[in-house]
């Protein structure tokens, strides 16, 4: 699998400095962290799984859609895990990777200033999350 590249094109259209590649154990039912550009070493132990339910990723999964904040670092909105914050990234979008109503992962991305991801954009991530849901199916 091409984890990192696909990571990293997705950065690089969206102008984005940080992100996170994680895909659904079916086992497990975790998310388990496949790449990521610009997270601190002290902080991929907390995020190498994830459960459903916790963090933007967790909450994008269980969600089954988008989840963004526009500033990570003021957020008090509860979808935002502490540790988060050590990322010193501020707007923030996570997608969940689906393909026919199943999950796959999730792709997260962020910017390095406030920002909130339009409409067209979140369409557009959601699309690459589907494109990656294909390939983590084949």
């Amino acid at each position: 699998m091409e984890w990192q590249l696909w990571l990293e094109e997705t950065l690089a259209s969206f102008n984005c400095v940080t992100g996170t590649l994680h895909a659904l154990n079916s086992e497990t039912g975790l998310l388990e962290l496949k790449a990521q550009v610009g997270i601190p070493d002290f902080l991929l132990p907390k995020m190498s799984t994830i459960p459903v339910g916790k963090g933007m990723a967790g909450i994008a999964a269980e969600r089954m859609e988008a989840v963004q904040v526009c500033n990570l670092q003021t957020d008090d909105s509860g979808v935002v895990r502490p540790g988060a914050k050590d990322t010193k990234v501020e707007g923030a979008i996570t997608a969940p990777m689906i393909l026919e109503g199943k999950l796959y992962g999730t792709l997260g991305i962020a910017m390095k200033d406030p920002y909130e991801f339009n409409e067209e954009e979140i369409k557009a991530l959601m699309e690459i999350a589907a494109a990656l849901a294909t390939k983590v199916k084949a």
